[in-house]
């Protein structure tokens, strides 16, 4: 199943919009490519995008201030550790669905048996009922 695109529409007053398109224009790409890099940007830092202008954005950077969106460090020990338990899990989750189907094909086959079943609690008691014979 692939990404399908979808259309987000809303409206801006007229002073914004001309802004956006000589922003557009300025980077020689369509309006929705604006749009497109925003939306890029802010799903991928999890809507944790800040907007400053330029000159702030330098003293950011020279700055003792921590980056944004800020940054960890983790080790790759963690991360392999956690890529090996994603498998694992995804593994189990095929036997899972693997244990399913063979419980499934057992009722069916169970279900499709013409055969009385007789129980073994059932025999006992049956035997009991009836006069057994010995020869002796």
């Amino acid at each position: 199943m692939g990404n399908k695109n979808k259309t987000i529409s809303f409206r801006v007053n007229e002073d914004a919009f001309e802004t956006l398109r000589e922003i557009a224009e300025e980077r020689d790409i369509s309006l929705s490519a604006v749009f497109r890099d925003y939306v890029d940007t802010l799903v991928a830092h999890d809507g944790q995008v800040q907007v400053v202008p330029e000159h702030e954005l330098e003293q950011l950077r020279n700055g003792d201030e921590e980056s944004f969106p800020p940054k960890v460090k983790v080790p790759k020990s963690f991360v392999r550790e956690h890529e090996r338990l994603e498998l694992e899990a995804d593994h189990l989750r095929e036997q899972l669905e693997e244990h399913k189907r063979y419980v499934n094909y057992l009722r069916e086959q169970l279900e499709d048996e013409n055969e009385e079943i007789i129980q073994l609690e059932d025999l006992d008691e049956s035997e009991a009922e009836e006069p057994s014979f010995r020869l002796g």
